[in-house]
């Protein structure tokens, strides 16, 4: 096992989850908020989607990014920023007359998928590494786009973290750290739950941690009431971990959890299994990034 676990908050996410629980952020403001009371419970690394501040909806707007960022940094210098570069790859199909993409599919090119990263430049930036049917919509990307997403994240050194959920996806992220795309060692996130994805079990995880490259990093998250059997189950397969209101909306059964306290009682049951909670120094050196002042000083959101 590691004897130092990063945990990473995925604060919001772009799921229907604004309209189940009353704690999911949707401002900057709110998101930004989450961010900071995280870091306050344990987390090294947020994992950051934006919403638009009205209907709540999931959105890719540079401006509301840069605003989640300004208002972190103000307050935490340190805290790992990794925001998502999956959005944009949405397609959604109708077959009522023929075959069509249905109106709220959203589908554009590598570069305007990752346009905020490009601006913003945060120490981490997400890349899905593979085509997946969530439910009836259909993520959709390439080996070349993925190629090209790599090429401007290296442009601004941003650190891809490569997130796979299924065994073929980890075959074109091979594929792209044998071209020489990603640079040493790379960093994977396991995505175990999501429909028609790798389930989240223990066999599940097992056999894609022992698919990575020699010398990965990884994390892995479970989605819903299987959340804290991954937690667990990462850190006794020596990976890292990721909770927060993008993967699960409870603490306990019946019990709508907070971002902080997700992370909270990540923290606890680290420890219990004898590992500690890596702080956001720790966590940029084990990752290979670059130190920052003031890393391991938290502040709370107001």
């Amino acid at each position: 096992m590691n004897r130092e676990v990063i945990i990473t908050c995925a604060v919001t996410g772009a799921g229907d989850t604004v309209d189940r629980s009353p704690h999911v952020p949707v401002t900057p403001e709110a998101i930004a908020g989450d961010a900071l009371a995280a870091a306050a419970a344990g987390a090294s690394v947020v994992h950051v989607h934006v919403r638009d501040p009205q209907s709540g909806r999931p959105s890719r707007d540079p401006a509301l990014f840069a605003e989640v960022h300004e208002r972190i940094r103000a307050r935490n210098s340190g805290l790992v920023l990794n925001y998502t570069g999956g959005m944009g790859g949405d397609l959604w199909f109708s077959f009522y007359d023929g075959a069509g993409l249905a109106p709220q599919s959203d589908f554009v090119g590598a570069r305007e998928r990752v346009e905020h990263i490009l601006q913003l430049c945060p120490e981490i930036g997400s890349l899905d590494c593979g085509s997946l049917n969530f439910g009836e919509m259909v993520y959709a990307t390439t080996p070349n786009l993925l190629r090209e997403i790599l090429a401007a994240y290296r442009e601004r050194g941003v650190r891809p973290e490569i997130e796979v959920f299924e065994l073929g996806h980890i075959e074109i992220a091979r594929l792209l750290i044998d071209e020489g795309l990603v640079p040493p060692p790379p960093m994977f996130q396991l995505c175990l739950g999501v429909k028609y994805g790798a389930p989240a079990t223990p066999r599940s995880m097992m056999a894609m941690r022992d698919a990575l490259p020699p010398g990965a990093h990884w994390a892995a998250f479970g989605v819903g009431r299987m959340q804290f059997p991954m937690v667990a189950q990462a850190v006794l397969l020596g990976g890292h971990v990721r909770v927060g209101l993008e993967d699960n909306l409870y603490l306990d059964r019946g019990v709508l959890a907070t971002n902080a306290e997700l992370v909270a009682r990540a923290a606890e049951l680290i420890r219990s299994l004898g590992c500690e909670v890596a702080g956001t120094q720790r966590a940029r050196a084990i990752l290979g990034l670059p130190a920052a002042e003031g890393a391991e000083t938290h502040e709370t959101a107001d």
